[in-house]
């Protein structure tokens, strides 16, 4: 059904890099080359069909390892603000750990589009605070102050050897964290089906300083 821009909430959720299929204001930069976006999009749809087949039982155990990774890169998440995304598309669900963060000590927050064309705003949100639906239904948190994480833990489409991330085309995680005045540790997961030999990495792409699939090895 189509989609009207007053039906749009003002506010969207994580996977804000999907927002290009939404409105076309959202396409990757025009200096990518044509070849480039050709194959991006089609590996980027490889995929996520590749994601999508793999039962949801074993995209639980591998999420469970991706946690125990995760906690090993990191180490004590008491006093960090960690900043991580509701699952979509078959992406590992990380809703466990993020719970587990805030037990811990630690702050969690989620990041939103807040206007096209800019950086992605994190809002700080924890298990059982309100939520709202906002586009294809994901929830975002209804209140919450601005903040600037710590670390951020990014869903990826592919990965490639050096940590050049293919997402789902808006390029908004580049921009945020080109645009960031400080740098977080910027981690990437997601499962071993996903590594690829290269995104053929422009001059915007930024690499993840880590990634975790259910693989990871300290």
């Amino acid at each position: 059904m189509a989609t009207s821009d007053d039906d749009i909430p003002a506010q969207y959720a994580s996977p804000p890099c999907f927002m290009h299929e939404l409105d076309p204001a959202f396409r990757a930069p025009a200096t990518m080359p044509a070849e480039v976006r050709r194959w991006r999009k089609a590996e980027r749809e490889r995929l996520i069909q590749a994601r999508l087949a793999v039962s949801a039982d074993a995209r639980a155990a591998m999420a469970a390892r991706i946690a125990e990774g995760l906690d090993a890169v990191i180490g004590d998440v008491a006093g960090k603000m960690v900043s991580l995304y509701w699952p979509f598309r078959g992406e590992p669900d990380m809703r466990p750990w993020m719970a587990s963060v805030n037990t811990r000590g630690g702050r969690t927050a989620l990041p939103l589009v807040v206007e096209k064309g800019r950086p992605l705003v994190f809002r700080a949100w924890k298990t059982g605070e309100p939520l709202e639906k906002g586009v294809w239904n994901i929830p975002i948190p209804s209140q919450g102050d601005p903040v600037l994480p710590d670390i951020v833990i990014s869903p990826v489409v592919g990965i490639d050897p050096d940590n050049y991330r293919l997402g789902y085309g808006g390029g908004f995680y580049d921009r945020t964290l080109a645009a960031m005045p400080r740098k977080p540790l910027v981690i990437g997961i997601g499962y071993e089906l996903q590594r690829i030999p290269t995104i053929y990495p422009q001059q915007y792409d930024i690499p993840m300083n880590r990634f975790v699939s259910e693989a990871f090895r300290a």
